[in-house]
């Protein structure tokens, strides 16, 4: 299908977490600091984060705002995006070769 594959994400506007149950088989540990990675963007940025996989496994950092959100910091959003990829490199790393060797053809983790 060529989707993508969400793990995880926060709504600043609804001040909701959202984690797929797909990926419950992750260390706790490893839940949590997704989640406060998620949350803290929100916190600072606004609008809506999420952390996903492509097609080819690979992981990817989206964000994106309600039209006319004055609140969103679009340039920050950027900024933060790209400190997130060079601190939590290892993580991103681990999650996508534990995508890579679990993730079954049909996009489920088995």
């Amino acid at each position: 299908m060529g989707d993508s594959v969400v793990l995880c994400g926060a709504n600043a506007y609804q001040k909701k977490y959202y984690f797929n149950e797909e990926f419950a088989i992750l260390p706790e540990r490893i839940r949590q600091e997704l989640q406060i990675l998620c949350v803290m963007y929100t916190e600072e940025i606004g609008g809506i984060f999420m952390i996903e996989f492509d097609e080819k496994g690979n992981l990817q950092m989206k964000t994106e705002a309600l039209e006319g959100d004055a609140m969103y910091d679009e340039i920050g959003s950027a900024l933060r995006i790209k400190k997130l990829q060079e601190e939590k490199k290892d993580l991103f790393e681990s999650l996508e070769l534990f995508y890579k060797v679990f993730a079954s053809e049909d996009g489920g983790i088995g």
